[in-house]
């Protein structure tokens, strides 16, 4: 079974996709990654949201941002595949359906993101370098990336 993507607005999703979505962002930042964070954090009605679904399930997800909506630069976050799907590629696809979409609205190529340290080869894989120091962030380990 592949995976299908919608880019939606906060507005255009339903109330089950809201709380499948927080339920997934809860289940792998919170619970697997053992990180006490606020997850809800009013930026996800700014953002646009990219959702990849398998059958009606959700096995990706992210939150996109223009300049100036969330960070200076355009952005992406929240990048969340659960464990049981992780085998299948799916993180690429949607590292890949990002971009698509950050340059079909947000007309750029421009993209900076805070990335988990040990996701670093991942995204060089997709163009993104690295940019200054590692730092912590909510307790796990980071870095900047651009992709220009």
């Amino acid at each position: 079974m592949d995976i299908k993507f919608k880019v939606k607005r906060f507005d255009e999703l339903s109330a089950l996709e809201v709380y499948k979505i927080l339920r997934l962002r809860a289940e792998v930042f919170i619970v697997e990654q053992e990180c006490i964070y606020q997850d809800i954090d009013d930026k996800d009605q700014k953002a646009l949201h990219v959702i990849g679904y398998k059958n009606e399930e959700i096995v990706a997800y992210t939150r996109l941002f223009d300049a100036g909506d969330y960070f200076k630069d355009t952005s992406f976050g929240r990048v969340v595949i659960p464990k049981k799907e992780r085998q299948y590629g799916y993180g690429h696809k949607l590292i890949k359906e990002c971009v698509n979409a950050i340059e079909t609205f947000f007309k750029t190529k421009a993209i900076k993101i805070s990335a988990q340290t040990y996701l670093k080869k991942f995204y060089e894989t997709h163009g993104f370098t690295q940019i200054g120091e590692e730092y912590l962030e909510d307790g796990i380990p980071h870095i900047g990336m651009i992709k220009e």
